[in-house]
């Protein structure tokens, strides 16, 4: 593997720190690659910077911890989110890399947390309206010992309508789900959710055929329609039908079988 022609973090700057104690001097290296047209060299001094500001990324990884995601998924999304920022920042603009790769690396974790953690999917405004009601229930609750905060005092200090804050509320139990074989609360049976599960009505399908024939129906020859309607509504059987149109029975029964597939062939190709 080629090598850069100069290391990534100059040497001779070591003892120079900036804000963070995790935070390399790479300024001469972004200045680089700003200039470096794509290629091998370009890739080994893109990657040496990438590490170099790896701890910086596992540290905000570690804001998040015990949020439901492992720690080692974590610092994998904020490395995702730190290759993103070294590949976006522009040194020419003047800023710290780190004033532009914290932001950057967070907002990497909350969308991972927004698009991939969520049991029950909703909007991300809701989204918001949780975190908003979560934060001022955590921060109400050193003020109202003993009992939860009510609707009132979480909209008053989060400056919501207390509509917003009962969406709050609801999306608070949206991020994880309860499964269907748990025993109900105050259940001592061992009743569960399954339980209360409906199923599908076989009549709506009976409603859904019976719609998609009636106009094939209508179309057939009055006869023809006579001679279903007698068999499939009047529950008469060939031998009677036959009887009471003076026809012979395996005319009857070649009536209904031809009425019969041209019915199901007409509606089949309308679904089609």
């Amino acid at each position: 593997m080629r090598t850069p022609t100069s290391a990534p973090v100059n040497p001779a700057k070591a003892g120079r720190r900036h804000p963070h104690d995790d935070a390399p001097d790479t300024a001469e290296a972004f200045a680089k690659l700003s200039d470096m047209p794509d290629g091998p060299d370009r890739d080994v001094l893109r990657r040496a910077v990438v590490e170099a500001w790896l701890p910086m990324a596992d540290r905000l990884a570690g804001r998040f911890r015990n949020r439901g995601e492992s720690y080692d998924d974590l610092r994998q999304v904020a490395a995702m989110g730190l290759v993103k920022a070294v590949d976006r920042y522009d040194p020419a603009l003047g800023n710290a890399f780190e004033s532009y790769a914290v932001p950057t690396v967070t907002g990497e974790i909350k969308r991972h947390f927004r698009d991939h953690m969520w049991t029950l999917h909703v909007p991300r405004r809701v989204q918001d309206l949780r975190n908003r009601v979560r934060f001022a229930q955590q921060e109400l609750s050193g003020n109202t010992p003993g009992r939860t905060p009510t609707t009132e005092e979480i909209a008053a200090h989060a400056n919501l309508t207390e509509d917003e804050v009962r969406t709050g509320l609801e999306a608070l139990e949206s991020f994880t789900a309860l499964s269907l074989d748990a025993e109900l609360p105050g259940s001592d049976d061992g009743y569960s959710l399954s339980d209360a599960l409906g199923a599908a009505d076989p009549a709506l399908d009976v409603v859904i055929d019976r719609e998609a024939v009636k106009p094939r129906l209508a179309a057939l020859p009055e006869r023809e329609r006579q001679i279903l309607y007698m068999r499939f509504f009047g529950d008469m059987t060939q031998s009677r039908i036959a009887e009471q149109l003076g026809i012979s029975q395996m005319h009857v029964s070649r009536l209904i079988t031809r009425c019969c597939d041209r019915l199901r062939d007409e509606v089949l190709a309308d679904a089609a």
